[in-house]
Protein backbone atom coordinates (compact mmCIF):
# COMPACT_ATOMS: atom_id res chain seq x y z
CA UNK A 1 0.00 0.00 0.00
CA UNK A 2 1.77 3.20 -1.03
CA UNK A 3 1.09 6.48 0.74
CA UNK A 4 1.85 10.17 -1.15
CA UNK A 5 2.54 13.26 1.08
CA UNK A 6 3.21 16.42 -0.50
CA UNK A 7 4.39 20.31 0.70
CA UNK A 8 2.27 22.92 -0.46
CA UNK A 9 1.81 26.51 0.12
CA UNK A 10 -1.16 26.96 1.68
CA UNK A 11 -2.58 30.27 2.99
CA UNK A 12 1.41 31.65 2.82
CA UNK A 13 2.58 28.71 4.82
CA UNK A 14 4.68 25.72 3.86
CA UNK A 15 2.57 22.97 5.11
CA UNK A 16 2.97 18.94 4.47
CA UNK A 17 -0.46 17.42 3.39
CA UNK A 18 -1.86 13.73 2.46
CA UNK A 19 -2.73 12.72 -0.99
CA UNK A 20 -6.55 11.56 -1.25
CA UNK A 21 -7.30 10.87 -4.68
CA UNK A 22 -7.52 14.32 -6.57
CA UNK A 23 -7.88 16.19 -3.31
CA UNK A 24 -4.69 17.49 -0.77
CA UNK A 25 -5.28 17.15 2.99
CA UNK A 26 -3.84 18.98 5.55
CA UNK A 27 -2.83 17.86 9.25
CA UNK A 28 -5.79 20.19 10.08
CA UNK A 29 -8.23 19.51 7.95
CA UNK A 30 -7.92 21.88 5.57
CA UNK A 31 -8.65 20.62 1.38
CA UNK A 32 -7.38 21.78 -1.69
CA UNK A 33 -7.58 20.08 -4.71
CA UNK A 34 -4.16 19.12 -6.70
CA UNK A 35 -4.51 21.13 -9.54
CA UNK A 36 -4.89 24.21 -7.94
CA UNK A 37 -2.43 23.37 -5.47
CA UNK A 38 1.23 25.48 -5.07
CA UNK A 39 3.86 22.84 -5.46
CA UNK A 40 6.91 22.95 -3.07
CA UNK A 41 9.68 20.10 -2.83
CA UNK A 42 8.26 17.76 -1.05
CA UNK A 43 11.59 17.21 1.04
CA UNK A 44 14.31 19.62 2.41
CA UNK A 45 17.82 17.55 2.13
CA UNK A 46 20.60 18.65 3.94
CA UNK A 47 22.57 17.22 0.52
CA UNK A 48 21.94 16.06 -2.94
CA UNK A 49 23.80 12.89 -4.39
CA UNK A 50 23.64 11.83 -8.13
CA UNK A 51 24.95 9.32 -9.63
CA UNK A 52 26.48 9.98 -13.63
CA UNK A 53 25.91 6.41 -15.52
CA UNK A 54 22.86 3.68 -14.66
CA UNK A 55 20.87 2.79 -17.19
CA UNK A 56 22.58 0.49 -20.20
CA UNK A 57 20.56 2.28 -22.78
CA UNK A 58 22.49 5.61 -21.81
CA UNK A 59 25.56 3.89 -21.54
CA UNK A 60 25.12 2.37 -25.35
CA UNK A 61 24.28 6.26 -26.44
CA UNK A 62 26.83 7.74 -25.38
CA UNK A 63 29.29 4.53 -26.27
CA UNK A 64 30.62 4.72 -23.19
CA UNK A 65 32.55 1.92 -20.46
CA UNK A 66 30.22 1.32 -17.62
CA UNK A 67 33.14 1.60 -14.89
CA UNK A 68 33.28 -1.41 -12.18
CA UNK A 69 31.07 1.01 -9.55
CA UNK A 70 29.26 4.09 -9.24
CA UNK A 71 30.42 7.25 -9.80
CA UNK A 72 28.90 10.60 -7.98
CA UNK A 73 28.77 14.08 -8.35
CA UNK A 74 26.47 16.63 -5.66
CA UNK A 75 24.01 19.24 -6.71
CA UNK A 76 23.76 22.11 -4.04
CA UNK A 77 21.02 22.26 -2.31
CA UNK A 78 20.43 26.15 -3.83
CA UNK A 79 19.87 24.18 -6.80
CA UNK A 80 16.19 22.33 -5.60
CA UNK A 81 12.91 23.17 -7.91
CA UNK A 82 9.24 21.95 -7.40
CA UNK A 83 6.52 20.81 -9.61
CA UNK A 84 4.78 23.09 -11.99
CA UNK A 85 7.75 25.95 -11.50
CA UNK A 86 10.48 27.59 -13.84
CA UNK A 87 13.63 25.89 -14.80
CA UNK A 88 15.84 29.31 -15.51
CA UNK A 89 18.14 29.28 -18.53
CA UNK A 90 20.65 32.31 -17.91
CA UNK A 91 21.06 34.60 -20.73
CA UNK A 92 23.87 33.85 -22.92
CA UNK A 93 23.41 29.68 -22.88
CA UNK A 94 22.20 27.42 -25.16
CA UNK A 95 22.94 23.75 -23.95
CA UNK A 96 20.20 22.67 -21.18
CA UNK A 97 19.47 19.25 -21.51
CA UNK A 98 16.35 17.78 -19.19
CA UNK A 99 17.10 13.91 -17.52
CA UNK A 100 14.28 12.64 -16.19
CA UNK A 101 15.27 10.59 -13.15
CA UNK A 102 14.04 8.77 -9.62
CA UNK A 103 14.78 10.04 -6.72
CA UNK A 104 15.87 7.79 -3.37
CA UNK A 105 14.74 9.96 -0.26
CA UNK A 106 16.63 8.66 2.97
CA UNK A 107 14.13 8.01 6.45
CA UNK A 108 16.37 7.82 8.99
CA UNK A 109 20.28 8.51 9.42
CA UNK A 110 21.84 6.02 7.25
CA UNK A 111 25.95 4.76 7.45
CA UNK A 112 27.51 1.82 6.98
CA UNK A 113 24.82 -0.68 6.12
CA UNK A 114 24.80 -3.92 3.78
CA UNK A 115 22.70 -3.43 0.57
CA UNK A 116 20.33 -5.62 1.67
CA UNK A 117 19.58 -3.48 4.81
CA UNK A 118 19.47 -0.17 2.61
CA UNK A 119 15.78 -0.33 2.13
CA UNK A 120 14.91 0.10 5.59
CA UNK A 121 17.34 3.71 5.64
CA UNK A 122 14.62 4.52 2.71
CA UNK A 123 11.41 6.90 3.46
CA UNK A 124 10.21 6.75 -0.10
CA UNK A 125 10.72 7.99 -3.49
CA UNK A 126 10.35 11.28 -5.71
CA UNK A 127 10.27 12.10 -9.16
CA UNK A 128 13.45 14.22 -10.32
CA UNK A 129 14.88 15.74 -13.76
CA UNK A 130 18.68 15.98 -13.04
CA UNK A 131 19.05 18.98 -15.99
CA UNK A 132 22.44 20.09 -16.99
CA UNK A 133 23.57 23.23 -18.14
CA UNK A 134 26.40 21.95 -20.62
CA UNK A 135 28.14 25.22 -21.54
CA UNK A 136 29.98 24.51 -18.74
CA UNK A 137 30.81 21.44 -19.36
CA UNK A 138 34.53 22.06 -20.46
CA UNK A 139 35.72 23.82 -17.09
CA UNK A 140 33.28 21.98 -14.07
CA UNK A 141 33.57 18.49 -16.03
CA UNK A 142 35.27 17.22 -13.43
CA UNK A 143 32.51 18.60 -10.22
CA UNK A 144 29.43 19.30 -12.28
CA UNK A 145 29.03 22.16 -10.23
CA UNK A 146 27.91 24.82 -12.53
CA UNK A 147 26.25 21.68 -14.98
CA UNK A 148 24.25 19.95 -12.94
CA UNK A 149 24.32 22.38 -9.49
CA UNK A 150 22.94 26.00 -11.11
CA UNK A 151 20.11 27.40 -9.51
CA UNK A 152 16.35 26.05 -10.42
CA UNK A 153 18.32 22.93 -11.96
CA UNK A 154 16.93 19.80 -9.20
CA UNK A 155 13.16 20.29 -9.62
CA UNK A 156 11.48 16.97 -7.40
CA UNK A 157 8.40 15.78 -6.93
CA UNK A 158 5.06 16.81 -7.29
CA UNK A 159 5.04 14.30 -3.86
CA UNK A 160 6.83 11.71 -1.64
CA UNK A 161 5.50 8.28 -2.09
CA UNK A 162 6.09 5.49 0.26
CA UNK A 163 6.00 1.71 0.13
CA UNK A 164 6.71 2.26 -3.70
CA UNK A 165 8.47 -0.91 -5.31
CA UNK A 166 11.34 0.54 -7.98
CA UNK A 167 11.25 -2.65 -9.48
CA UNK A 168 10.07 -2.95 -13.04
CA UNK A 169 8.77 0.50 -13.25
CA UNK A 170 8.47 3.06 -16.73
CA UNK A 171 9.81 6.32 -16.30
CA UNK A 172 9.30 8.12 -19.49
CA UNK A 173 10.26 12.25 -20.33
CA UNK A 174 8.15 14.03 -22.62
CA UNK A 175 8.62 17.64 -24.19
CA UNK A 176 5.87 19.57 -25.21
CA UNK A 177 4.28 16.84 -25.17
CA UNK A 178 6.13 14.22 -27.33
CA UNK A 179 7.65 10.95 -25.66
CA UNK A 180 11.49 11.86 -25.73
CA UNK A 181 13.04 9.36 -23.43
CA UNK A 182 11.32 5.62 -22.40
CA UNK A 183 12.50 3.47 -20.47
CA UNK A 184 12.36 1.24 -17.46
CA UNK A 185 14.19 0.85 -13.95
CA UNK A 186 15.36 -2.91 -14.91
CA UNK A 187 17.94 -1.17 -17.24
CA UNK A 188 19.60 0.12 -14.37
CA UNK A 189 23.00 -1.68 -13.33
CA UNK A 190 23.19 -0.89 -9.45
CA UNK A 191 19.91 -0.55 -7.98
CA UNK A 192 18.50 1.87 -5.57
CA UNK A 193 19.49 -0.21 -2.36
CA UNK A 194 23.15 -0.47 -3.34
CA UNK A 195 23.23 3.19 -4.10
CA UNK A 196 22.25 4.67 -0.76
CA UNK A 197 25.21 1.17 0.88
CA UNK A 198 27.66 2.37 -1.49
CA UNK A 199 27.38 6.41 -0.54
CA UNK A 200 26.58 5.75 3.65
CA UNK A 201 30.01 3.77 3.17
CA UNK A 202 31.68 6.72 3.92
CA UNK A 203 29.06 8.98 4.33
CA UNK A 204 26.63 9.76 6.68
CA UNK A 205 23.42 10.23 4.94
CA UNK A 206 20.42 12.08 7.43
CA UNK A 207 16.35 12.30 6.48
CA UNK A 208 15.29 14.19 3.73
CA UNK A 209 18.61 13.31 1.50
CA UNK A 210 18.33 12.49 -1.74
CA UNK A 211 19.62 10.34 -4.29
CA UNK A 212 19.09 10.86 -7.54
CA UNK A 213 19.62 7.14 -9.63
CA UNK A 214 20.40 7.86 -12.92
CA UNK A 215 18.59 8.63 -16.37
CA UNK A 216 18.03 6.60 -19.58
CA UNK A 217 18.89 7.03 -23.35
CA UNK A 218 17.79 10.58 -25.02
CA UNK A 219 18.55 13.44 -23.26
CA UNK A 220 18.49 16.82 -25.01
CA UNK A 221 18.27 20.34 -25.65
CA UNK A 222 15.04 22.46 -24.34
CA UNK A 223 14.57 26.15 -24.53
CA UNK A 224 12.78 28.66 -23.09
CA UNK A 225 8.85 28.25 -23.79
CA UNK A 226 9.10 24.46 -23.59
CA UNK A 227 7.21 22.18 -21.10
CA UNK A 228 9.05 19.60 -19.75
CA UNK A 229 7.15 16.01 -17.94
CA UNK A 230 9.42 13.33 -16.10
CA UNK A 231 6.22 10.72 -15.84
CA UNK A 232 7.53 7.79 -13.46
CA UNK A 233 5.08 4.68 -13.01
CA UNK A 234 3.37 4.96 -9.75
CA UNK A 235 5.22 7.89 -8.65
CA UNK A 236 3.30 10.43 -10.83
CA UNK A 237 4.07 13.45 -13.18
CA UNK A 238 6.90 16.44 -12.54
CA UNK A 239 6.48 18.90 -14.98
CA UNK A 240 8.41 22.33 -15.07
CA UNK A 241 8.53 25.06 -17.86
CA UNK A 242 11.85 26.71 -19.25
CA UNK A 243 12.04 30.26 -19.05
CA UNK A 244 15.34 32.56 -19.83
CA UNK A 245 17.39 34.21 -17.27
CA UNK A 246 16.49 37.87 -17.52
CA UNK A 247 20.42 39.04 -17.14
CA UNK A 248 23.60 37.59 -19.20
CA UNK A 249 26.53 35.56 -17.83
CA UNK A 250 28.80 38.23 -16.24
CA UNK A 251 31.77 38.38 -18.40
CA UNK A 252 34.46 40.15 -16.31
CA UNK A 253 34.79 37.01 -14.25
CA UNK A 254 34.85 33.34 -14.54
CA UNK A 255 35.20 30.93 -17.64
CA UNK A 256 32.62 31.76 -19.87
CA UNK A 257 29.48 28.62 -21.68
CA UNK A 258 31.68 27.42 -24.41
CA UNK A 259 30.96 24.80 -27.66
CA UNK A 260 33.55 22.33 -27.71
CA UNK A 261 32.92 18.92 -29.81
CA UNK A 262 32.46 17.28 -26.03
CA UNK A 263 29.83 19.91 -25.17
CA UNK A 264 27.96 19.73 -28.01
CA UNK A 265 27.77 15.62 -28.37
CA UNK A 266 26.98 15.38 -24.93
CA UNK A 267 24.08 18.21 -25.61
CA UNK A 268 23.10 16.32 -28.41
CA UNK A 269 23.54 12.79 -27.29
CA UNK A 270 26.07 11.60 -29.65
CA UNK A 271 24.22 13.15 -32.75
CA UNK A 272 27.31 15.20 -32.56
CA UNK A 273 30.52 13.21 -33.94
CA UNK A 274 34.17 13.83 -32.54
CA UNK A 275 36.50 14.73 -35.22
CA UNK A 276 38.99 13.60 -32.34
CA UNK A 277 38.75 11.03 -30.24
CA UNK A 278 36.10 10.35 -28.18
CA UNK A 279 36.70 11.23 -24.26
CA UNK A 280 34.68 9.30 -21.43
CA UNK A 281 31.36 10.94 -20.84
CA UNK A 282 29.82 10.83 -17.81
CA UNK A 283 25.82 11.67 -17.39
Amino acid sequence: MTRETRRILLDGNAVDVVRDGGTLVAGDGREVPVADARHLPPVLPSKIICVHLNYLSRVRELQATLPPAPTYFQKPTSALNAHDAAVVRPEGCKWLNYEGEIAIVIGRTCRNVAPAEAGDYIRGYTVANDYGLHDFRDTDAGSMLRVKGSDTLCPIGPGLVEGWDFRGKRIRTLVNGEVKQDGTTDEMNWDMHYLVADIARTITLHPGDLLLSGTPALSRTVRPGDVVEVDVEGLGTLRNHVVGGPTPIRSDVGAQPSESEEVLSTAQGGEWEFRGQRKPITS
